[in-house]
């Protein structure tokens, strides 16, 4: 374990607004493009450290629903570029027992983007290490307005009752499931919003804001953001001296 965090007080997810990869580069003198490709360096590095610890779920914000605005010629150097990523890190990745998922509307993703990522999800499936989340084409209000739907679809058929909708019910028809609610929130660049990320699930999550821009951000960021996570009282409601009996 890296010496200053607590082995029992890791957070078991940890998620992350990756941003700054256009400022990084404008501040270089570099197309846009040039940030993003810098960043997936960050994302290697941010991946590895999260293995390393012992975090089971790591929830990255690949592309927001909000992003197919950006320029057309962004949005094709994007799904390039996680192109690449699915080719060239899933057997590494799976070799690592790494599982990879994927939440949002990812039906909206390019069909050969969209076969990279079944083929990824599909090979590492069965692996038992860091679930390693993408957010892809995701929009937190519209992944509740697509819970809402879906139980009033149930309730349609006469497979629920409106009595029985409850948080817990609720949550059984988000993307996220099956997972715990992120414990960690991490944005980059300074900004300090969650631009419509997990709104949901962060009910609860510890914020993290750092001005380190995305492509800057490597290992040594990530245990810094840990730390800083460990300090912290996470209290649910209750009083400290509750938390500490």
């Amino acid at each position: 374990m890296i010496q200053g965090l607590d082995p029992k007080k890791i957070p078991a997810h940890v998620a992350i607004i990756m941003d700054g990869n256009g400022r990084w580069a404008k501040a270089r003198h570099l197309p846009r493009i040039m940030g993003h490709r810098e960043g997936m360096k960050s994302v290697r590095a941010v991946v590895e450290a999260a293995r390393k610890v012992g975090v089971k779920v790591l929830t990255l914000y690949a592309f927001s629903k909000e992003n197919w605005q950006r320029p057309k010629e962004e949005v094709s150097f994007l799904m390039k570029l996680l192109s690449e990523y699915l080719q060239k890190e899933v057997d590494e990745l799976h070799e690592k027992d790494v599982q990879i998922r994927a939440i949002g509307e990812i039906e909206l993703l390019p069909r050969q983007v969209l076969e990279l990522l079944d083929k990824a999800i599909k090979k590492t499936k069965n692996n038992q290490g860091l679930i390693l989340n993408l957010a892809l084409s995701y929009g937190g209000r519209a992944e509740i307005a697509r819970a809402a739907r879906l139980i009033a679809e149930a309730c349609l058929k006469g497979d629920l009752k409106p009595q029985e909708i409850d948080e817990e019910l609720f949550g059984r028809f988000l993307y996220t499931a099956d997972l715990p609610d992120p414990d960690l929130l991490i944005r980059t660049s300074g900004e300090k919003r969650i631009s419509n990320f997990l709104l949901y699930q962060c009910a609860y999550t510890e914020f993290y804001f750092t001005p380190t821009l995305w492509p800057d951000f490597r290992e040594k960021e990530f245990i810094e953001a840990l730390k800083d996570y460990q300090a912290r009282e996470r209290r649910f409601g209750k009083i400290s001296e509750q938390v500490h009996e």
